[in-house]
């Protein structure tokens, strides 16, 4: 831990815990190019604390595109609507402390590891039900902008400054456009999902990124829900058709996350008390998901290209655009 970073950690755990708390162990966990995330071991007294600190850099509220404290206002309107979430311990403007939730957030390992093998079939499910309580959290606990913008919270640096609209296609429309690089199957996807966009039965709080990778998973099922940064008001929708998009399924041939199918999904959901899903409108959305992909991996690439930030992984993500693009055309067919 560098030193920094280090007297910013004690400085929070003393602050929540007494000046005679101590960490005796902490580590950086991967991802996360605007906020850190760390495991921590605190020692408070006797008591031994096993937590996740995500602490933001400086400007990353507005990269990511809302603050941390939000974040935590929505995990705890989401526990009281009954998603598994972490409990958050506390918040402050550039940090969440929350318990450490164990499983494993891998997808390649939920979706072939052998532990998982019993409950894989009974995911989509569990995700019809999660997907039913986040849609039951009251709109209030979004921050009181409204939400962070679905497009420009997913924009990378230096890409930020799309134009805010009514609807995540015309921004994401404006995102392609501000890129400059034509791209003719985008093109046509965004004239077809124009011409068919489904009215929205209802709005409410959406996740915005609820996905395979996105969540806990131990051999009994999803045990939290994590990344709420991009949570926004929205057509219900939404959320289950990007939890369909075929970047998530991992090679898996099975549509919802590659674990499951579209009806336990979907008869899940409207069990848990979910509004009936119309199936072309979960499948406007799920294109509609597989174009957004394709655009923030354009955008990706060309941070790397324009040298806004020169990365091998930012180059390689480019070739996932062919990928949407091939995926598009099957589903528009």
């Amino acid at each position: 831990m560098t030193e920094p970073v280090h007297s910013i950690v004690h400085s929070i755990v003393r602050e929540v815990f007494g000046p005679g708390a101590s960490v005796p162990f902490s580590a950086r966990l991967p991802g996360g190019a605007s906020r850190e995330t760390w495991a921590l071991d605190v020692l408070d007294g006797d008591e031994r604390h096993e937590l996740i600190l995500r602490l933001d850099s400086p400007g990353a509220a507005l990269e990511a595109g809302g603050s941390l404290a939000s974040e935590a206002t929505l995990m705890q309107a989401a526990a009281e609507a009954g998603v598994p979430v972490p409990r958050v311990v506390a918040a402050g403007e550039p940090y969440i402390l929350m318990t450490r939730v164990a499983g494993e957030t891998i997808p390649r390992r939920i979706l072939r590891d052998e532990a998982y093998a019993g409950v894989r079939p009974r995911l989509a499910t569990q995700c019809g039900e999660a997907l039913a309580a986040i849609h039951r959290m009251p709109l209030s606990a979004l921050p009181p902008a409204g939400a962070p913008d679905p497009a420009t919270a997913a924009v990378p640096t230096g890409l930020t400054g799309v134009p805010v609209t009514d609807h995540p296609l015309r921004q994401w429309r404006d995102a392609l456009d501000q890129i400059g690089e034509p791209h003719p199957v985008f093109e046509l996807a965004f004239r077809r999902l124009a011409a068919t966009r489904p009215a929205a039965a209802r709005r409410t709080v959406v996740h915005g990124d609820f996905r395979n990778g996105n969540l806990i998973v131990g051999p009994e099922g999803i045990r939290a829900v994590l990344d709420w940064e991009l949570a926004h008001a929205g057509d219900p929708v939404e959320d289950l058709g990007w939890l369909c998009v075929k970047a998530w399924r991992f090679g898996s041939p099975l549509p919802v996350g590659g674990f499951g199918g579209y009806d336990d999904l979907v008869s899940a959901y409207e069990k848990a008390g979910g509004q009936p899903v119309d199936r072309d409108a979960l499948r406007w959305w799920e294109t509609f998901g597989v174009l957004k992909w394709g655009v923030i991996c354009m955008m990706q690439t060309m941070r790397h290209l324009r040298g806004g930030a020169r990365s091998v992984e930012l180059a390689a993500i480019g070739r996932r655009v062919c990928e949407n693009e091939w995926d598009l055309l099957r589903l528009l067919g």
